[in-house]
């Protein structure tokens, strides 16, 4: 199938959503039954942003001409995206579900602006399609006992199976921006094998393998004006790791393919549960997959490098990888752990990561028009390494490919009235480069959040 632009898709799953949301319309003097009457509810989620980001750069060993480098430059860096204070306004979302019961639901997510998930940062679209599915049957969520076996299917744009969906943090780690961050394209299969053993297959699309900086700008990689002579872009590149970014065009020519079984338990209430699931994909990398706002192709594209040289030591076109995950709640404390195990066209790679969290109600101190001020806490702790077990070919371009990273995200989360939050966390990045050392880009990043 061919690719469609990323316009295009929103139009089209928008379309489709609309049309799973409305009946068919039906002749005035025939009333339409209250059984094809779906619930509809609409959310609208909005964030501001203060982030400080540390100034670093890494000297490139591939030989730019010099009408490739800015002005007065005799080499290439790979750099802080954007260095300094920051105030920006990184998303405005919209919610739409419908329910005609329990056994059929809609939903979508749309984001508008997207800062924080466009990819060249600058050039990538604003509007972004982030979920669109429909889902016939119940699907319980971790650690959490379905009211009974059964099976669900889910066709549409939905989080991969593996995926951390209640992060306490509005950063992510580098494990799951690495390998799960965005949501993928097909369809899922969920067996209920009674209430506390269950399987899950899906065949989707398959996120394409591209580079970012893993805090919270993506970076400008092969946007249009670097093709100008000596470009002096205002967002650098950033120290980029490998990662499954977004779709933007629908197409099923390297489908993956993807299997999981998990056992769980947990009380009825809902507020204590455990859940362990493995996991694993696998699908053929594509020659390249084009992406917005980047002359930059993705999958083997990427990996190949400029020209028709080779700047990793690629041995086939496989994607494959295994993981763990556990889930674990106790009242309001929550753990969430993964291991994930990947070949990619034959780099080895490895990734952990782990968030313990824990909310707290607070009690009625204060109130402002009727609704309580400062309703809760939540302090997050989260830490992730991503271990490459391969080299570069020197001379590459982006050396950071095959560092070994840490990251240790840490944070507070405050409710200051129902639907509205502050979080304020420190992303402490550690990362071994070529010759040895170790070094760091470090960030602080406030995220005000308003939800409806």
């Amino acid at each position: 199938m061919a690719l469609l632009k990323s316009r295009q898709r929103c139009c089209v799953l928008l379309l489709a959503g609309a049309a799973l949301c409305v009946p068919a319309s039906r002749a005035q003097d025939s009333p339409e039954p209250e059984s094809l009457k779906p619930k509809l509810t609409f959310g609208l989620e909005v964030k501001a942003n203060f982030r400080h980001s540390e100034d670093n750069r890494f000297a490139v060993p591939f030989p730019f001409p010099p009408s490739q480098l800015p002005p007065g430059q005799t080499k290439a860096f790979e750099e802080t995206v954007n260095p300094g204070d920051h105030f920006e306004l990184s998303n405005v979302g919209l919610l739409v579900d419908a329910v005609w019961g329990d056994g059929l639901t809609a939903h979508s997510r749309i984001h508008f602006i997207d800062l924080y998930n466009r990819n060249p940062t600058s050039t990538d679209s604003n509007v972004d399609v982030r979920e669109a599915y429909i889902r016939f049957g119940i699907e319980a969520a971790p650690a959490t006992l379905p009211p009974r076996g059964g099976v669900y299917l889910k066709v549409g744009k939905f989080p991969k199976l593996e995926r951390q969906n209640d992060r306490h943090l509005e950063s992510y780690g580098v494990v799951g921006t690495a390998f799960n961050r965005f949501e993928d394209v097909g369809a899922e299969l969920g067996l209920n094998l009674g209430r506390h053993l269950y399987a899950k297959l899906s065949a989707t699309q398959g996120n394409p393998v591209f580079l970012r900086d893993p805090n919270a700008l993506a970076g400008d990689n092969g946007t249009p004006e670097l093709l100008q002579p000596n470009p002096d872009p205002a967002l650098h590149s950033g120290i980029v790791i490998l990662y499954d970014a977004k779709i933007e065009g629908v197409g099923f020519t390297n489908p993956q393919t993807g299997a999981a079984l998990g056992w769980r338990t947990g009380d009825e209430a809902g507020k204590n549960g455990v859940d362990v699931l493995v996991w694993g994909y696998q699908r053929k990398l594509a020659k390249t997959v084009p992406r917005d706002g980047s002359f930059y192709g993705g999958d083997l594209d990427l990996l190949n490098g400029p020209g028709d040289g080779h700047i990793l030591p690629l041995t086939n076109d496989d994607k494959k990888q295994a993981g763990a995950n556990l889930w674990v709640y106790l009242g309001g404390l929550s753990l969430f752990g993964q291991y994930v195990d990947q070949k990619l066209a034959g780099l080895p790679r490895k990734g952990i990561e782990a968030e313990v969290a824990w909310q707290l109600d607070l009690p009625l101190v204060w109130a402002v028009g009727g609704r309580q001020l400062f309703t809760f806490i939540a302090p997050a702790v989260r830490y992730s390494k991503l271990t490459n077990d391969f080299k570069n070919i020197p001379p590459t371009p982006s050396p950071s490919f095959a560092w070994n990273w840490e990251k240790i995200d840490s944070g507070l989360r405050l409710g200051i009235f129902p639907g509205v939050d502050l979080t304020a966390e420190y992303a402490l990045n550690r990362f071994v480069i070529g010759n040895g050392t170790t070094h760091g880009n470090n960030e602080v990043l406030t995220t005000l959040r308003w939800r409806i």
